[in-house]
């Protein structure tokens, strides 16, 4: 009965959905895995490779592009970022739903070959808030945040290719908000083929 899903999460740097993603994961984790994204950027101070992200060189990426290796792949702030194709098909055969917080070019890539994935575009309550949170992080120098700020006025734009948006004011709410939209896809009449698998029909 139980179909498994694939939820996409995109959001501009510094709007939650990293701590959002990880809420969720943490509570439903007998049912929800992490996809860990390939990277060619350096780890930050407290990230640990195999488990933030996988951290491999600028060649061992495009090798992988090569093989196809890749479900989706991107360069964003001048990093290569992808998602291994096996990994998900893994967890989904193995009757996880997976979650992937990727950005919007990569979002697309995912829509084209997922028709059923669910797509969730989270956002901060306004530019100025975006900007402290940045700036609050210390993980980014001037130049490297207002890259960032420029990237989300773009991001931004592409809102209308998700099902779902979340303004993310207030962390516990918006987690409510998320959590509500996990749970609401799993009760779709759409994905129950035998009603009998969920209820007793003896009468």
């Amino acid at each position: 009965m139980y179909k498994t899903k694939l939820f996409v999460v995109s959001a501009p740097s510094g709007a939650g959905k990293t701590s959002l993603c990880n809420k969720l994961i943490s509570k439903y984790k007998d049912r929800l895995k992490y996809s860990i994204s390939y990277t060619t950027r350096e780890p930050r101070i407290g990230e640990v490779d195999g488990q933030d992200y996988f951290f491999i060189d600028e060649k061992k990426f495009k090798k992988m592009i090569n093989n196809e290796e890749f479900l989706e792949w991107a360069v964003v702030h001048g990093n290569y970022y992808g998602t291994s194709k096996k990994l998900i098909e893994e967890y989904l055969s193995s009757g996880y739903d997976v979650i992937l917080d990727i950005d919007p070019q990569g979002a697309r890539q995912i829509k084209a070959k997922y028709s059923d994935a669910v797509f969730i575009f989270i956002v901060a309550p306004s530019m100025k808030e975006l900007k402290n949170r940045l700036v609050n992080r210390r993980t980014e120098t001037i130049e490297n945040i207002n890259i960032r700020m420029k990237n989300a006025l773009e991001e931004i734009k592409f809102y209308k290719m998700y099902d779902y948006l979340i303004v993310n004011k207030y962390l516990n709410i918006a987690f409510e908000e998320l959590n509500a939209i996990y749970l609401s896809e799993h009760l779709k009449t759409k994905d129950i083929e035998n009603i009998e698998e969920l209820i007793d029909m003896e009468v």
